[in-house]
């Protein structure tokens, strides 16, 4: 495929952008480097509004920018209640295939950038810019239907129209179970199990729940994410239909062209120099916002839940130190990696880790589903209730390779819930100090509160 020329004032846009980055990472270098509550938590002194914005940033990816307008474009907006999230060697190779960006350029910026500025700016440093990043992401996805439906004769009209005509919203055959279109019904429920992972089990969310000074103020964080989301799913849905619009229309697609690139393609082919530089630093701006949040709870597991349980926690400066260690290590492996992938010019590593992710996320959720639900969970039965979660899903994963996944999400879900109960019920363990910790605790004032908010109301 003939690729697009980038251009002199797009590398400007890309550049600025990653700069700013590295500037505010920079801006809180001193105020993280206090202790390591500072450095993991900004000692819970961010604003919610910082905080809901920065968990939006983090479970949106740099794909999902991209793969969310590329099924609309292709299908419809069926899958608007699913989700997917991947970090930065896709990204890479959708730009770089329809520009003549070098990859090994594109990594290396954006990677060892975001290494930077994670590293100098702490936790702190990771939300402001997740914030910055958040922004740039819904208003770049807002500037590209706005520009796109500017190019269509009769604007808006011949978009609906299209839509229409074309069943590429929702239609009646999205409700039916045994169609061929895509059922909302099992997307719905499968995508509500795929959430209840990201917000119960993955580090990088729950670390921002301790990001404000109380519970109140964390609730309104969970409720400016979900404002955020509900506005950018049809942003980036819309986008899909309007590139089926502008693509049936004004222009067409090179012949084989792979719609994965669909989205820079466009930005790069129609939209004036130095912003179409800002809307490809927007795709940059979902992959760091993941990778930075990651680089930053990887430090703090490392650091809190191995080296201070085991090792026991030393002098404040000397664990900053340590966990910037932890984030250079980490950086730097991810990036090779990257780099490899781009060299074997394979998806197959990357195959691996996503099924290793897709089997166990899922039925980590309905573990933690059954600490949350019941009181009688112990050790050894949500072991058992994890192993059988993850056989299920691998196992419906290769029955016939026709499953949905949202289907497989539902049914291994509700395997590990169900066997981590039955087989605690069974196989009693020890008994355990869960005051604060279920659902039947939400209203009294016994409620757990972390280490770090009894630090800093005793201080």
């Amino acid at each position: 495929m003939q690729q697009v020329g980038f251009g002199t004032w797009n590398w400007v846009a890309v550049i600025a952008y990653l700069l700013i980055m590295l500037l505010i990472g920079a801006y809180f270098t001193k105020r993280a480097s206090q202790n390591t509550d500072s450095f993991f938590t900004a000692s819970g002194r961010l604003p919610s509004w910082a905080v809901g914005f920065s968990i939006y940033a983090t479970t949106l990816s740099a794909i999902t920018f991209m793969s969310t307008p590329e099924k609309a474009f292709l299908t419809d907006w069926s899958y608007i209640a699913g989700n997917i999230a991947i970090v930065i060697y896709l990204p890479t190779l959708a730009i770089t295939a329809v520009s003549d960006m070098n990859p090994y350029v594109v990594a290396s910026l954006v990677g060892i950038l975001c290494i930077l500025y994670t590293f100098l700016g702490g936790f702190e440093g990771v939300v402001w810019s997740d914030f910055i990043q958040g922004v740039i992401l819904l208003g770049g996805a807002a500037a590209i239907i706005i520009l796109g439906v500017s190019h269509l004769q009769d604007g808006m009209g011949t978009l609906i129209s299209d839509a229409m005509e074309n069943k590429k919203i929702i239609s009646v055959d999205n409700w039916k179970l045994n169609s061929a279109a895509a059922a909302i019904p099992i997307i719905f429920l499968g995508n509500i199990f795929n959430n209840l992972h990201q917000y119960t089990a993955s580090q990088d969310v729950v670390q921002r729940y301790q990001a404000s000074d109380s519970m109140k103020e964390t609730k309104k964080a969970l409720w400016m994410n979900g404002a955020l989301a509900l506005i950018s799913a049809p942003l980036f849905y819309g986008m899909g239909t309007m590139l089926y619009s502008f693509y049936s229309h004004e222009s067409t697609l090179p012949e084989g062209f792979n719609t994965s690139s669909i989205v820079p393609y466009f930005i790069l082919t129609e939209m004036p120099p130095f912003v179409a530089g800002i809307l490809i630093a927007a795709i940059f701006a979902a992959a760091q916002s993941t990778i930075s949040s990651s680089l930053n709870s990887i430090s703090a597991c490392l650091s809190v839940d191995i080296k201070h349980r085991f090792f026991g926690k030393g002098e404040e400066k000397s664990e900053v130190a340590f966990a910037r260690g932890m984030i250079i290590l980490a950086g730097l492996f991810g990036f090779g990696m990257s780099l490899y992938l781009i060299a074997a010019d394979s998806n197959d590593l990357w195959d691996l880790f996503l099924l290793v992710t897709g089997l166990v996320g899922v039925p980590l959720a309905g573990v933690f589903a059954v600490g949350i639900f019941t009181k009688r969970t112990n050790t050894f039965g949500v072991i058992v209730g994890l192993i059988l979660g993850i056989i299920i899903a691998y196992i419906f994963n290769g029955v016939g390779g026709g499953n949905s996944p949202f289907f497989v999400s539902i049914i291994s879900f509700v395997v590990a819930f169900i066997f981590s109960y039955i087989v605690s019920i069974i196989v009693p363990g020890e008994k355990k100090d869960i005051k604060g910790l279920t659902i039947y605790d939400i209203k009294e004032k016994s409620n757990y509160i972390s280490k770090v908010h009894v630090k800093k109301h005793k201080s």
